[in-house]
């Protein structure tokens, strides 16, 4: 006789996250194909995109939804070394939102894209002569112009390798706990088989060193899955 586990569900990605998420794959994927095609205008436009998603996706860190906020998600370097190690056990605990490795793959994300699109205005200003903004025009050298490009260019190099460890991460958590997260960042709603009073809810007071002995706890007991 077999027994059914019960399945839980529970809204984590809100309206505007899971817009977000979207809406930067695509305008980044296409800025990315319009630099490589020699369309200018358009990846100018992209860029500026983008930047208005970054910035809006900032301050919805502070004042969105519970699961958006950067004080679900945002802990110490500590706390990720000590989850990233656990997930090598195949039994890392498991969080409604994003994990410590998750959660520090958005900062880095948001980071880098705000450095990449700054560094392109900053490109634009000097060597097309054009300014996001009235008035924000700047002076430097060719010298110091072309290193900025050179920076530009060598972030969004960056961005396709986390971009890639994303993917990877996406795909090991999703065999690892059982569940479509692709699914859920178009639905907004997890569906797990734990009761929500075993999942981890917590920011960055979950305390440094927790997360590596809860895991191997869990580790060694039978998946209830």
């Amino acid at each position: 006789m077999s027994s059914s586990v019960p399945i839980h569900t529970i809204k984590v990605w809100d309206r505007f996250v899971r817009f977000f998420h979207w809406a930067l794959v695509i305008s980044f994927a296409a800025s990315y194909w319009t630099s490589q095609s020699g369309m200018q205008d358009a990846h100018i436009v992209l860029g500026y995109f983008i930047f208005g998603l970054v910035m809006a996706r900032i301050v919805w860190g502070f004042a969105g939804s519970p699961y958006a906020r950067f004080s679900n998600f945002v802990y110490s370097p500590r706390t990720v070394l000590d989850y990233l190690k656990v997930i090598g056990l195949g039994r890392p605990h498991y969080y409604p939102g994003h994990n410590p490795a998750g959660g520090m793959m958005v900062i880095a994300l948001l980071s880098a894209l705000t450095f990449a699109t700054v560094a392109g205005f900053i490109v634009m200003m000097v060597i097309e002569f054009e300014a996001p903004l009235p008035g924000l025009m700047i002076h430097m050298s060719d010298e110091h112009a072309y290193f900025w490009r050179e920076l530009h260019e060598t972030t969004i190099d960056v961005l396709l390798v986390m971009i890639a460890f994303h993917l990877l991460g996406v795909m090991l958590a999703s065999i690892q706990h059982r569940e479509n997260l692709v699914r859920a960042m178009i639905t907004g709603v997890k569906q797990q088989s734990k009761e929500p009073s075993m999942c981890r809810h917590s920011g960055p007071l979950f305390s440094q060193g927790q997360a590596a002995r809860s895991g191997e706890r869990e580790s060694s007991k039978p998946l209830n899955l």
